[in-house]
């Protein structure tokens, strides 16, 4: 195991990308993170009884700051929600499922398409959410998350990823998605 930690930390293969955070009150920190450190909310909505805030100040990421309700007032909770990581291509991303499959303590790995993206999750030795995601080439509204089998051709897992992204009612191109965040962020200011 150590041997391929060392081959992959020589690569770029494995990007750190965004995190998540569960928050108390999910209003009040969606509002320091937009007004004190200049995020933009790219998106807002339920994931069953989770409320999430999406937050961005990259008009290339839908969101590097995910803040998710459900922080309890006791002390001992993990304010941690996840920590994603981009790969390149589902060759990778199919490696690293297959490599967290025989890694001593990781448990509820699943494998699943946001539309935008195609991810795998599972939980570290110590419970800690771990996502790692190709990007896809469309934006589709979020929160989304539908299962997906990896083990098919890339074909059939990018067509699955863009017939969910298309039935998403904000549906786009990922670089139309990112132009107009690009001006939602003072980017192509003249």
């Amino acid at each position: 195991m150590t041997q391929a930690l060392n081959s992959l930390s020589n690569q770029t293969d494995l990007v750190f990308s965004h995190i998540g955070l569960y928050v108390e009150n999910l209003d009040r920190m969606a509002q320091f993170y937009i007004e004190v450190m200049g995020f933009i909310q790219t998106d807002r909505g339920d994931l069953g009884h989770v409320q999430l805030v999406f937050l961005s100040r990259d008009p290339a990421e839908h969101h590097q700051l995910v803040l998710a309700s459900g922080k309890p007032a006791h002390h001992g909770f993990n304010i941690i929600n996840q920590l994603s990581f981009r790969v390149p291509n589902l060759n990778i991303l199919r490696s690293m499922r297959d490599r967290a499959r025989t890694a001593e303590g990781i448990s509820e790995l699943f494998c699943v398409t946001h539309g935008n993206a195609v991810s795998i999750y599972f939980r570290d030795p110590e419970g800690n959410r771990i996502e790692i995601f190709m990007d896809t080439p469309w934006y589709c509204e979020q929160p989304m998350r539908e299962p997906i089998d990896l083990d098919q051709s890339d074909d059939a897992i990018m067509a699955r990823a863009e017939a969910l992204a298309r039935s998403r009612p904000r549906f786009q191109t990922r670089e139309s998605w990112q132009a107009e965040m690009r001006k939602r962020m003072g980017f192509d200011v003249h």
